[in-house]
């Protein structure tokens, strides 16, 4: 399994998903700043990855600030990193609590740590409790990137779907290219790839088509915020998806960790969603795209409905959606 961030010889190190499929970089954090940079320039990202990211985060900035209200405010940035994903919020709240111990810095290691191992057993619980869910011979669609490079290992959408195919089960996955930072061209597909399960890259607008052809059995998507009524956050295009699936009465599925649900959140009309920049969509590499005069709208997630989802695939086992 990939792990996209670690704790390895008293060194924070992450492995660098811009550079990927093509380079497999690993880079050293070394303080909080840095942290806060790679999860806004998507360097660390996927909603429970995010988490684990915040966890060392705050760990580094304990290392390097000895004011308590200066490091209250370096986490409150490291939070607000990214606002949509609940998980990094969540991570950090957890420090609060330890400011005042002794050792400090000890402690928010050990938190840090607590966190990331906390996060693979949910995640590996995922997949076991998700595998039963495809079928023999399955044709998955799945969004974005919600595997090992997504948490801090086994992922959650995928999860599943590396579980069925270590137990034997024959299937295959349409990948999604996302648009327009290809996180699942760029990241699913290299992560399936290396597991040697079948997938195929597709454009966003062709997954339609293969269900009118009958050619997609179920979708598993991650999320990064579930509202307390179900609704739910995740990669941009999500929301299609559950519609085209909800017509074509293909099953669709939200893996994610408990962590993941935000009971203070009422609905997915209470969920902020981040806008990032133009840039990412002017732009292909060097190359620009679109006319210097033309406006350009960049969310980076949107919002399903819990009516267009079947169940939820939590570490504590399946639990039905709308």
């Amino acid at each position: 399994m990939v792990r996209p961030i670690d704790y390895a010889e008293g060194k924070i190190v992450i492995i660098d998903q811009r550079r990927l499929p093509t380079e497999k970089v690993i880079t050293e954090i070394k303080d909080h700043r840095q942290m806060i940079d790679a999860i806004k320039t998507l360097a660390v990202r996927g909603a429970p990855a995010l988490g684990i990211a915040g966890g060392f985060g705050c760990y580094l900035a304990s290392k390097e600030i000895i004011d308590i209200e200066e490091l209250r405010k370096a986490m409150k940035d490291i939070a607000a990193a990214r606002p949509t994903a609940v998980n990094l919020a969540w991570a950090v709240e957890r420090f609060y609590p330890l400011l005042e111990k002794d050792h400090r810095t000890d402690a928010f290691l050990k938190e840090a740590l607590f966190i990331q191992r906390d996060d693979i057993k949910r995640c590996e619980n995922i997949g076991l409790n998700g595998r039963g869910l495809i079928p023999e011979g399955a044709n998955v669609l799945t969004h974005c990137n919600a595997g090992s490079l997504a948490t801090g290992d086994h992922g959650t959408a995928l999860s599943p779907i590396f579980f069925s195919h270590s137990a034997g089960k024959k299937l295959h996955v349409w990948v999604d290219e996302t648009r327009p930072l290809l996180q699942g061209a760029r990241l699913t597909s290299w992560e399936l790839s290396e597991k040697g399960i079948p997938n195929t890259v597709i454009c966003d607008n062709m997954a339609g088509s293969l269900m009118a052809a009958g050619k997609v059995d179920l979708v598993i998507i991650g999320a990064d915020r579930i509202a307390a009524n179900g609704d739910t956050a995740n990669k941009i295009g999500s929301y299609p998806l559950s519609v085209l699936a909800k017509y074509h009465h293909i099953p669709f599925y939200v893996a994610a960790p408990l962590s993941t649900f935000d009971d203070k959140c009422p609905s997915g009309a209470d969920i902020k969603i981040e806008i990032r920049r133009e840039e990412e969509i002017r732009y292909s590499g060097d190359r620009q795209m679109v006319p210097e005069n033309a406006n350009v709208y960049n969310p980076a997630f949107d919002i399903v409905p819990v009516e267009n989802i079947t169940a939820f695939i939590t570490e504590e086992g399946v639990r039905d959606g709308g």
